[in-house]
């Protein structure tokens, strides 16, 4: 019995050490070492490529690195019947809440507008927003999405959540299903948790920005799916919206010649929202790997209908 790990942007060295500490029967390989395939019973990972899970022919689960499981569930060779594990919180929450209010502050402070007129040279203080005008709208109300708009809540905004199924947060006037209309409607900056499925991929498009009010301002830090990118440049060029803040793209690192980054209205950071930290996260995967050992249900358990 083993466990390999499979990441391009994650240190091995933490993850190795803490579950060696924890379970030290279990043999760590780091890919492309595997030793024996039949003997390999879990893998950790992040975004491994198509069809490297079909190598373990006797895989007990599949745990993420992170929250998000798109990639791997995109992977068509996926082994059937094995399920596939996310990281809940494991201390991403903190840190995705903390960049949403980063991103609403920048856009209610009209940093945005500051950052056009440094670049022509002009001194022209701007009219304040108040804060209770500034109505935040966050898009998936997972445990991510809960934290972040309770937090931002927390600093005075007006909050307001969407979520395809029904959810009660205090402080949070929260939408659902067919009202999504109503809540765009109200929303000065939309910031998106949304999970990334068939049927959120492009939802971040021309059809939705139009519902938004003149002026809004965007912050996605779910997937670069879910945003049509031509439609939200053309937005931007419009002025019907503000500005962007964008920590994920189609194509990651993003290409060199992708208008994002010279745009005037758009900031770029490179997929940085949340960091995954063996130190606040290994206690979690421990833990599934000890209740699946003892036949226990893991915590995290991805539905795959759902994809998330």
């Amino acid at each position: 019995m083993s466990l390999v790990f499979y990441s391009r942007t994650d240190a091995p060295e933490p993850w190795r050490e803490a579950i060696g500490a924890a379970l030290p029967g279990l043999p760590f390989h780091v890919s492309p070492e595997a030793g024996d395939p039949a003997q390999v019973r879990y893998t950790l990972v992040w975004k491994p490529p198509a069809g490297w899970h079909r190598q373990f022919p006797n895989l007990k689960a599949i745990l993420s690195l992170g929250a998000g499981v798109d990639a791997i569930l995109a992977d068509p060779e996926l082994p059937p019947g094995v399920p596939v594990l996310r990281l809940v919180d494991a201390g991403l929450s903190r840190q995705m809440a903390e960049y949403a209010a980063y991103g609403v502050l920048h856009f209610h402070r009209r940093m945005h507008e500051y950052s056009l007129l440094q670049r022509q040279g002009r001194w022209e203080p701007l009219p304040p927003i108040l804060t209770e005008d500034c109505k935040v709208g966050v898009m998936g109300l997972g445990v991510l999405g809960t934290e972040a708009a309770r937090f931002i809540a927390g600093m005075g905004y007006p909050v307001l959540g969407w979520s395809r199924t029904p959810k009660r947060i205090e402080g949070v006037t929260c939408h659902s299903g067919d009202d999504l209309d109503r809540f765009l409607a109200q929303t000065r900056v939309l910031v998106n948790f949304l999970p990334l499925t068939p049927a959120t991929e492009g939802l971040l498009n021309a059809h939705l920005f139009g519902k938004l009010p003149a002026g809004a301002c965007l912050v996605n830090l779910a997937r670069g799916a879910h945003v049509v990118d031509a439609d939200l440049l053309a937005a931007l060029n419009s002025g019907h919206l503000g500005g962007a803040l964008l920590d994920v793209f189609h194509e990651e690192p993003l290409a060199a010649d992708h208008p994002f980054w010279t745009h005037p209205r758009v900031l770029v950071t490179p997929h940085v929202a949340a960091v995954t930290l063996a130190s606040e996260a290994a206690a979690q995967v421990i833990a599934n790997l000890h209740r699946l050992e003892r036949g226990e249900q893991p915590l995290g358990i991805v539905d795959r209908s759902a994809g998330y």
